[in-house]
């Protein structure tokens, strides 16, 4: 039996063409290195900071939850891919749907999904280009110095070329790079900061030096963890790239590869974060790399493997936008599926991301926004609650309690987060000129 047997000669014409359901020939690596692109992201140098504001109990026992939370979470999304027999959900949202019903699923899943998805793919603009203009600086100290701007500029032209691979499959290249780079500047991150020791005047007390803004620092970083963890909003999309049949279900290679980058996270976010405030204490910035200043050629290549990263890590995310867009065009509207349809959404999509990021890079107060406000929910308990309606565990047993811890931790986190972000997005904009 195949999974697509039961649908009409169009139907599978538009399937073979929408990004997510056209190649399902991926194995099981591909799994492991798309979702390290996915979680690693540019969320690994600002852990440091995260622990700055939180302090060496609270911030090693937040990371820690965070990892074991979102791992069983991720593992919850990959058994209810196939949860139905003769049916794959092959999007975040048709799980959704099948759940809380039809119309209620997408207005629950959908808007979340895209804010995740469209803030990642903004945040990483902003973090391209800074990390492309801290290169050019750190090579080039005496250089006439360039707005951020145009270096966003720059980093997005990669996007208006590798927006038009078709699928998954085909920027699996891309996202292995990514993979292998996000391990690098991690490696650097942790290296460099032990190489360099621990300053001489380090202190380990909270940043600010008012309860007020030790209490919003606490609130606006627990986004900045949420952030880190963002892999689920694509792990479905990126499943439904496997082969699957009853006998051979696609979540068996699917969870070989995510139980890999699920070690690589770790071996990237502990030691960036524990040893890099040990070297700073609560004097670090924001993103680790701008603390490093020292060895230059390091630092430099440490900024353009983030750079590389992060042009990956943009397509994964970018991928579902594009399979929503063109599903809407090509179902709900009736457009001819076409190379030119999808060169103009594309592109347009690429052009509306460098736009904004152009207009508002405060990457801390956003991570945590969108942090937050977003990944919260779809990362840690979202996945919970659609587990309780269908999989319906017995009230009290294990699995009941488990999930209803994750809801809390999760709901607490989304409530707190956008508010500690937004104070810090308010007092970084007093001093904001745009498009400096």
């Amino acid at each position: 039996m195949d999974y697509n047997q039961n649908k009409s000669e169009k139907e599978k014409a538009i399937d073979d063409w929408l990004p997510i359901t056209s190649s399902r020939k991926a194995k099981w690596w591909y799994s492991a290195f798309h979702n390290v692109t996915a979680i690693v992201g540019a969320g690994v140098l600002s852990l440091p900071y995260a622990m700055a504001e939180l302090g060496w109990g609270p911030g090693v026992t937040i990371l820690v939850l965070s990892w074991i939370i979102t791992f069983y979470t991720l593992w919850q999304m990959v058994e209810m891919h196939e949860i139905v027999p003769g049916k794959r959900f092959d999007r975040y949202h048709e799980l959704g749907q099948y759940a809380f019903g039809e119309k209620l699923g997408l207005w629950i899943v959908v808007p979340q999904q895209l804010i995740c998805e469209v803030g990642v793919c903004i945040v990483y603009m902003v973090t391209g280009g800074k990390s492309l203009k801290k290169f050019h600086d750190t090579l080039c100290p005496n250089c006439k110095p360039i707005k951020t701007t145009y270096f966003i500029m720059i980093f997005s032209s990669a996007h208006f070329v590798l927006s038009h691979l078709p699928n998954f499959n085909s920027i699996s290249a891309v996202s292995f790079a990514a993979a292998v780079m996000s391990l690098s500047y991690s490696t650097i991150a942790w290296g460099a900061s032990v190489h360099k020791g621990v300053e001489p005047d380090v202190q380990y007390g909270r940043k600010s030096s008012t309860r007020a803004g030790n209490v919003f620092g606490f609130f606006s970083v627990l986004g900045d963890v949420a952030f880190a963890y963002a892999g689920h909003n694509v792990v479905l999309e990126i499943q439904a790239t496997i082969p699957s049949t009853p006998g051979k279900p696609s979540k068996k290679p699917m969870w070989k590869g995510v139980m890999v980058a699920y070690f690589v996270v770790g071996i990237c976010y502990f030691p960036v974060a524990f040893l890099g405030y040990r070297s700073f204490g609560n004097q670090v910035e924001d993103n680790i790399l701008i603390s490093l200043s020292k060895p230059n050629w390091l630092i430099a290549a440490a900024n353009m493997f983030v750079v590389i990263h992060v042009i990956g890590s943009y397509q994964i995310f970018a991928m579902p936008v594009f399979d929503m867009m063109e599903t809407l065009l090509v179902k709900k509207m009736d457009f001819k599926p076409c190379f030119r349809l999808r060169f103009i959404t594309r592109s347009a999509y690429v052009a509306l991301t460098m736009f904004v990021a152009i207009t508002f890079p405060f990457f801390g107060g956003l991570l945590s926004f969108f942090g937050g406000f977003a990944f919260a929910p779809t990362t840690y308990f979202l996945p919970c609650i659609i587990w309780l309606i269908i999989c319906k565990p017995k009230r009290f047993s294990l699995s009941w309690f488990t999930n209803w811890i994750c809801i809390i931790i999760g709901v607490i986190l989304m409530v707190v987060a956008p508010i500690g972000a937004l104070r810090q997005i308010v007092v970084q904009a007093k001093t904001y000129k745009f498009y400096s």
